[in-house]
Formats: structure tokens, C-alpha cells, sequence
């Protein structure tokens, strides 16, 4: 595996708000934001009065799913919520040509030849990696690669994607990212 230069695609400044901002957006748009309780009027039942308004010399209740109540809602119930945050294209593209670029100048970013094994064997993948001399990696790599997605999905530093999977989040979560330089031009096409 011959390693290949990547000074003269990814030379941006970083911008480290720019960054940020798209990162928490994207981490922001992977919440469902499906929590919910059931406060007193969605809870089944409790529409007749429990007892006499007067008389009994209790506290006067209308109905018995208050939040005080056994059976009753929850004071302040969660409902879904949407997180949902929209992302400019150019400000997405710009943020991953940041850390794509900062990542190579940190010298945290491989690009090889051609990243395959014969068989779907982690062993045979663990033998690949160690060539590079690297761990905890994300492998970007071709979506046609069954062997490598196979063998390397079991590894715990490891994270393999095609083209199309990558994104802030993951680029910044691990220490070292590989590409496969058969799918550059897609990365490029990603950034700018």
C-alpha cells in the first residue's frame, strides 16, 4: 500500500466555529426526540368525579388522574420534540474540507492505494491495519468492498463507511482516517 500526498487537496484553514456549529447541528439531527409521559388529560379514564363535593370531609377532587393521584399523569410530562437543525450545503461542505484539511495537517489522515482483503477475516484485516501502524481508525472505503466491511465490523477502534456514511461526527471522533484512493475524487467532490 503506497500512501499518497494530500497537501494540495485539503490545504483550508481550519475555522473552528464553522466546525463546531455544523457538528453540533448534525449531532443535534440525530435525535429522535421521541421522550414523552402522559400528563392528567392524556391518561385513560378519570372522567367522572370520584365522590360528593362535599360531606365526606376530604379534599375535593373532579377527577382521579391528577398527578397526586395512583394511576394519575405526571405533573410536567415530556412530549416529542423536534431537534432538527438545517445545515447550509456550503457551510456542511466548508466544515468537512476544515477537518478533512486540519486532520492532514495534524498528520491524522492516510490515504492508500488500494485497502482490501481476500477473505472476510478479521485476522486478515487486523494484518492490513497494522501495516499503516495505526489505531483507533475510521476506514473510508469503497461500497462495493464486502470482504473489508465483513472482517473489520467486529473491532471495537474501528469503523468502516463508503463514501456517502461519512460525516463530522465520526471524522472527529477517531485519532487516524484512512481513504482508499479509488473513492478521493468522491471525498473531493464532498468538500468543495
Amino acid at each position: 500500500m503506497a500512501a499518497i500526498n494530500l497537501n494540495k487537496i485539503f490545504n483550508k484553514e481550519f475555522n473552528e466555529s464553522l466546525v463546531h456549529q455544523v457538528a453540533t447541528d448534525y449531532m443535534s439531527n440525530q435525535r429522535s426526540g421521541t421522550k414523552a409521559q402522559k400528563n392528567r388529560s392524556a391518561v385513560s379514564g378519570g372522567g367522572a368525579k370520584p365522590r360528593p363535593q362535599k360531606g365526606s370531609g376530604r379534599a375535593r377532587a373532579g377527577t382521579t388522574r391528577g398527578p397526586i393521584w395512583r394511576k394519575g399523569g405526571v405533573t410536567f410530562a415530556a412530549s416529542p420534540k423536534d431537534y432538527n437543525k438545517k445545515i447550509n450545503k456550503k457551510m456542511y461542505k466548508n466544515a468537512m474540507n476544515c477537518i478533512f484539511s486540519e486532520l492532514n495537517r495534524k498528520e491524522r489522515l492516510f490515504c492508500v492505494e488500494d485497502f482490501n482483503v481476500t477473505e472476510p477475516k478479521t485476522k486478515a484485516f487486523l494484518a492490513e491495519l497494522a501495516k499503516l501502524k495505526i489505531t483507533n481508525t475510521l476506514l473510508i472505503v469503497q461500497e462495493g468492498k464486502i470482504n473489508v466491511f465483513l472482517a473489520g465490523r467486529n473491532l471495537k477502534n474501528v469503523e468502516i463507511v463508503s463514501p456517502h456514511g461519512v460525516n463530522p461526527y465520526n471524522l472527529m471522533r477517531y485519532d487516524n482516517v484512512v481513504i482508499d484512493s479509488a473513492i478521493l475524487e468522491n471525498i473531493q467532490g464532498m468538500t468543495s
